[in-house]
């Protein structure tokens, strides 16, 4: 049988607000204080995640923060002509404050205010939880250009996101706020049924994981966001048993799944080998495991 509209509902509602909220605001404040070693510099401090987007459910409990150094820049290329990549590189002169030295003093920060509770991870440094405090991740970033013309400095047009670097050194690039842009967007299109949709089904994920129905780490939430975000708008329907039959049935009949884009816009949702890209067989896990929850519902 399904499951009953009542216990949709229930999973459709956001989770903690009032602390994470009240731990971003904390650790923002230290990050921008006045005595940090990167004071003078520009940078912006900003959610991203599922706290950052609305999407967060009771079972989340990590706040996703970003601190974005804007004095330089990394860049992506590949849409220009030659010629253009050879003005650009020829614009702008190499950094004298690396991203290494950003994510150092931001480390210093961190670990000046919470001690061991600080811990550099492999992508983003952890600030665990402590009483009212929900852990954290931050991520030490750098400004992205992904430019689409460059003629000088002051011509050009560009997609403006963040890129960090894992702990091996490789170079990883998202777009945060176009992410929760597209989100919010898709959400007034939908008459507000996207984001509460997206929390009926991080619920089923979690229930499925727990139940070994599908690995942990297979369906992560950017993921589940970039998959509805294709959902066209018809299919969100007044009731979230309709909603989630539409969305199942849609991607199992309908979906040009190699064209699908993550809700950023900036990138293909299923391809395997990249840092920014499901993986279409843990994605048709998660489908195959969605319809056996829905199906088996007791």
């Amino acid at each position: 049988m399904p499951i009953p509209e009542d216990q949709l509902q229930i999973w459709s509602h956001q989770g903690s607000i009032t602390q994470s909220s009240a731990t971003y605001n904390s650790i923002r404040n230290v990050l921008m204080a006045a005595g940090t070693p990167y004071a003078t510099r520009a940078f912006e401090v900003f959610l991203q995640g599922s706290y950052g987007n609305a999407t967060n459910i009771y079972a989340e409990s990590d706040v996703d923060i970003v601190i974005r150094l804007d004095d330089i820049f990394h860049s992506d290329l590949d849409h220009l002509t030659e010629e253009e990549k050879a003005v650009q590189q020829g614009a702008f002169e190499d950094a004298t404050y690396t991203q290494t030295d950003f994510k150092r003093d931001v480390m210093s920060v961190l670990t000046r205010q919470y001690g061991g509770a600080a811990m550099e991870g492999d992508k983003a440094i952890k600030v665990e939880a402590n009483g009212s405090r929900r852990k954290a991740d931050v991520i030490v970033a750098t400004q992205f250009r992904r430019y689409l013309s460059f003629r000088s400095t002051v011509d050009s047009t560009y997609v403006d996101g963040i890129c960090f670097f894992n702990a091996a050194g490789e170079r990883i690039s998202n777009y945060p706020k176009l992410h929760a842009a597209h989100l919010t967007a898709k959400h007034q299109n939908t008459a507000n049924r996207l984001k509460p949709l997206v929390r009926v089904f991080k619920n089923m994920r979690s229930l499925m994981v727990n139940g070994g129905f599908i690995k942990p780490g297979t369906a992560p939430s950017y993921y589940l966001e970039g998959l509805l975000h294709n959902v066209p708008n018809r299919l969100f329907a007044t009731r979230f048993e309709d909603s989630v039959v539409n969305v199942l049935n849609w991607y199992l009949q309908e979906a040009a799944k190699d064209d699908l884009l993550c809700a950023n816009e900036q990138f293909y949702l299923l391809r395997d080998g990249y840092h920014t890209c499901w993986s279409p067989t843990d994605c048709n896990a998660f489908i195959a495991a969605a319809v056996q929850l829905w199906n088996e519902w007791r």
